[in-house]
């Protein structure tokens, strides 16, 4: 399997970069059956790699992707050298998660709309798009779905799991359910479970989606539209709640549009204030490429993810098997999943005398915090992985250049 790839020398590649890189589409033919007890004949998954495969696979680590991301974790896509990674500046080589020493894979979670098998894909029964038929999915169905890849890719344990906010959950999930197949879990901007205020959050972003007149109870593919506006407004929604107080006053503040020069309030309910131009656009833009049903599915998957719940609500219990070492991470100004979601995890596992590693970063970014390129969180990372390596006998790095030593 070949996903890095050099076509065009034209393309300068940055320093650090994994350059350019291009998805690999994996067709499982095996029925999975699904938490909801429904079952998807077959599937596909699109995935991209980073790196090499050490001769005894012990250097795999698996990256799980939040909402609206997809398995295009680093690099330029060669199809698109100005798409790059979502995680682009954590992954690479030299950096954080470092692709010199470690083989890293992206993959895009069934459900979606960035290549793997989802709503908007052909239903094999039908030969028209799945739709609203699609079934309800769990963060436990995407784990199984990944420990199938894993099984295709001849990986038995992955050196870690990592993932921000929807990601972490995977990763959590991952420890528990596959305990014996992963040797550190990475849970970065997370929660054991929405509160009722997060659930709140989607059920408005979905009621969006749904009343929109182009929605057609999820069958809009067939009627040749798409319910932009709903989408549009769930994003907006959804982009406040990433996004901290400090950050949007320093970003908008109060600041209103003039286009007059008067310095008159116009009194009108389009776009005045800058917040209300930026929130547009977002919305806007993200109704041009992400897929209702997903949106649907996904949030309704998060609101679904409670480990906890067959154990009367003990989490502690519901990680007495795990056997992972863990790294936790949270940010201070994340109000969408806080800090003290975090150390209900750390405080679990301590419980179960499970090795645990906890940073709390303060940051001003929100909930995107996770995304961005603060040094100390990116520090966190970087030295934890680097006791990984010294673990599975990967060499040193020298942090100036990146190379092994």
């Amino acid at each position: 399997m070949v996903s890095n790839i050099s076509l065009d020398t034209s393309i300068s590649i940055p320093e650090g970069s994994v350059g350019l890189v291009q998805s690999e589409l994996v067709q499982f033919d095996e029925p999975l059956l699904l938490s909801s007890g429904q079952v998807l004949p077959q599937y596909e998954l699109a995935i991209q790699t980073y790196g090499e495969l050490n001769h005894d696979r012990s250097n795999a680590v698996l990256v799980c992707h939040a909402l609206n991301a997809s398995h295009h974790v680093a690099g330029m896509d060669a199809n698109n050298p100005k798409n790059i990674g979502w995680w682009d500046n954590m992954v690479g080589p030299g950096k954080a998660l470092d692709t010199d020493r470690f083989f890293v894979i992206g993959v895009n979670n069934i459900g979606s709309c960035f290549g793997s098998t989802g709503p908007a894909s052909i239903n094999p029964a039908t030969q028209q798009p799945w739709g609203a038929s699609f079934p309800m999915l769990t963060v436990e169905d995407w784990v199984h779905a990944q420990a199938r890849l894993a099984d295709y890719l001849g990986i038995k344990k992955f050196a870690a799991v990592m993932g921000g906010s929807l990601g972490g959950m995977q990763a959590l999930s991952w420890a528990i359910t596959c305990p014996d197949r992963l040797e550190n879990c990475i849970v970065i901007a997370s929660t054991p479970g929405l509160s009722a205020q997060n659930i709140g959050f989607n059920e408005v972003a979905r009621r969006a989606i749904i009343t929109d007149p182009e929605f057609f109870d999820g069958d809009y593919h067939n009627h040749n539209t798409v319910p932009k506006r709903g989408l549009s407004v769930a994003r907006m929604l959804g982009h406040i709640t990433y996004l901290s107080d400090e950050v949007m006053a320093e970003k908008f503040g109060r600041t209103q549009r003039d286009p007059t020069g008067s310095g008159q309030y116009r009194y009108h309910y389009d776009v005045e204030f800058e917040v209300e131009s930026y929130l547009r656009y977002q919305g806007e833009k993200f109704s041009t490429y992400f897929d209702a049903n997903t949106y649907l599915l996904t949030t309704r998957a998060l609101d679904y993810f409670d480990p906890a719940r067959d154990f009367g609500g003990d989490l502690a219990r519901s990680l007495a098997e795990v056997s992972a070492r863990f790294l936790v991470v949270s940010f201070t100004t994340d109000w969408r999943f806080t800090p003290e979601r975090s150390r209900e995890i750390v405080q679990a596992l301590l419980k179960n005398k499970r090795n645990v590693t906890y940073a709390e970063v303060d940051a001003p970014h929100g909930h995107d915090a996770f995304l961005l390129d603060d040094r100390r969180y990116h520090a966190v990372v970087q030295g934890y992985y680097d006791q990984i390596a010294e673990q599975l006998g990967l060499g040193t790095r020298q942090r100036t250049t990146g190379v092994l030593a």
